[in-house]
């Protein structure tokens, strides 16, 4: 019996990406762009799209959502051919809701949320593991 091709999923989760990681405070991140680089070599296709609200053009719109509770951003990854699509909150360096982000805040809420989309589909997931434990 020919031996069963490891699923996308499979072969990105099996990817260790340690050397890759930062500590800041007590959290640990995954750079986006080298979550870009490792997916991007197991599947050059891959691509990703930010999500834009408040307009039907590109002059109205932007690319978070302002809420009560906050900003939000969403980025959705395409990975052989199966979508997955990550909110991710405007936060400050301490993991804090930013009430009134800048242009640079904005930016890297995005950066953070493309680096969480690419870990569903399997890269890296396994340093998300337990952050949403209090």
């Amino acid at each position: 019996m020919p031996e069963k091709k490891p699923s996308m999923f499979e072969q990105l989760d099996s990817i260790n990406v340690n050397s890759y990681t930062e500590k800041k405070g007590q959290f640990t991140y995954l750079s986006w762009a080298w979550a870009v680089r490792e997916l991007l070599k197991v599947d050059p296709q891959a691509t990703w799209v930010v999500h834009k609200w408040g307009g039907d053009d590109d002059v109205n719109s932007r690319p978070y959502m302002e809420t009560e509770a906050g900003y939000f951003v969403q980025v959705t990854v395409t990975v052989d051919g199966v979508e997955r699509t990550q909110i991710h909150p405007g936060l400050d360096n301490r993991n804090q809701t930013i009430k009134e982000p800048n242009a640079f805040q904005i930016n890297t809420s995005i950066q953070r949320c493309l680096a969480k989309a690419i870990a569903l589909h399997g890269l890296g997931l396994y340093i998300y593991a337990g952050e949403d434990l209090p």
